[in-house]
């Protein structure tokens, strides 16, 4: 049986924004639930929240993420980061290239002293993101 590690990410109240931007990063095929659909809520500022939410592409990569119900903390922090690692150099660029516009670089993608090349970025939704391109062997 397989055992998978995948990032889910919460959200005051914009999750199906963050997440269709993330769609149009990676590509791939997402799926949305609201509180809504699934009556999960009795509050009618909910009903379209995001529950649920799924990134699945091609490649095997799988993102998840939901909306914070209103009755629950939200309180946004540093202590994730989603890393993105690799040798395919151009696919790796790409999706840099995309986080990384209209976000904030912390460290650009360059050279790294353990000879990849390596870059950490916030998106605009405030997740921070590592981008590790393995040199060519």
């Amino acid at each position: 049986m397989t055992t998978r590690l995948n990032p889910y990410l919460g959200f005051r109240d914009n999750a199906r924004e963050a997440m269709e931007f993330y769609q149009r990063v990676f590509g791939g095929v997402l799926t949305l639930s609201t509180f809504g659909e699934f009556q999960a809520s009795d509050d009618p500022t909910e009903q379209d929240k995001i529950m649920h939410a799924m990134l699945s592409t091609d490649d095997g990569l799988v993102l998840m993420g939901s909306d914070t119900p209103n009755r629950m903390e939200y309180r946004p922090g540093t202590n994730y980061s989603v890393s993105l690692s690799g040798d395919d150099d151009p696919v790796l660029r790409g999706y840099w290239e995309k986080l990384s516009a209209g976000g904030t670089t912390v460290m650009p993608l360059s050279p790294s002293p353990w000879d990849d090349s390596f870059g950490i970025c916030v998106d605009e939704f405030g997740v921070t993101w590592m981008v590790n391109i393995a040199a060519p062997a």
